[in-house]
Parts: structure tokens; C-alpha cells; sequence
């Protein structure tokens, strides 16, 4: 018979109809989100120029749309306050030097070398935003 979606585990097991050695779960995986289709059909302003800032990172229309396309989202604001002005080991001053250390490290590890050294590739001026 048809494959029957576990409630909670985002897998799928076949119809067995009481044959116990017959029951496997496959390796189906399926998207329990809704998602939500723009009426223009085309990508969410977070991918797209519209919503991304000009100096790094997502404008607040690229922020609501990335929320809107993924629920349960926590995604926000950059942290755009100077360190020196930040309370050490506020929330705030801990999400800037995780997202500092992060995006660090993905600079080095998987950017080639021209992007690196690029002033204008995204992640140089996100990182420049977040005064890495």
C-alpha cells in the first residue's frame, strides 16, 4: 500500500496491514512545514537584492521574509553596536563574538582567496557590519 507519515518524526513507514516483518521504515523523509508560495512565484526577498542591505547582511524586508518562508525562525538584527560600547557578556556582545568567530572561520575555510580579499563579497562587508 501507500506510504503513512508518523505524526512528529518526519519519516515515513510502509503499510504493513498487520504483517509485523514486513513493516521498514524508509528513508522518505518528509516536510511537515508549510510553506508559504509568493504571489509573484519567484525567489523570497531575503535571496534576492531587495532584501539584503547595501553595507551587509538583511534589511528588515529581507529579515520578515526569511521568518515568513521559515517558521519558528529566531533570526535578527545585526548587532551593529561598536564592542567597545558593549557590556561585556551581555546577550548582545556574546551573539556579535559568536557570529564573529562563525563567519571568521567560514572566511578562511570556504571562501576562495579572491572572495577573501574582495572588500565588496558579502562576507566581508557582513563582517565589517557586525565590527568583526
Amino acid at each position: 500500500m501507500g506510504d503513512i507519515a508518523l505524526k512528529g518524526q518526519g519519516r515515513a513507514f510502509k503499510n504493513c496491514a498487520g504483517r509485523d516483518s514486513e513493516c521498514k521504515f524508509s528513508t522518505k523523509i518528509i516536510d511537515k512545514t508549510p510553506r508559504k508560495k509568493l504571489a509573484s512565484g519567484s525567489t523570497p526577498a531575503w535571496q534576492r537584492k531587495e532584501g539584503k542591505n547595501p553595507s551587509g547582511g538583511l534589511n528588515r524586508k529581507g529579515i520578515a521574509s526569511y521568518r515568513a518562508a521559515n517558521p519558528g525562525s529566531k533570526l535578527s538584527m545585526a548587532v551593529t553596536t561598536k564592542p567597545s560600547q558593549l557590556k561585556k557578556g551581555s546577550k548582545s556582545a556574546n551573539r556579535r563574538k559568536s557570529f564573529c568567530a562563525r563567519m571568521s572561520g567560514m572566511k578562511s575555510k570556504l571562501t576562495s582567496a579572491k572572495t577573501a580579499r574582495d572588500p565588496n563579497s558579502r562576507i566581508n562587508k557582513s563582517l565589517r557590519k557586525w565590527n568583526c
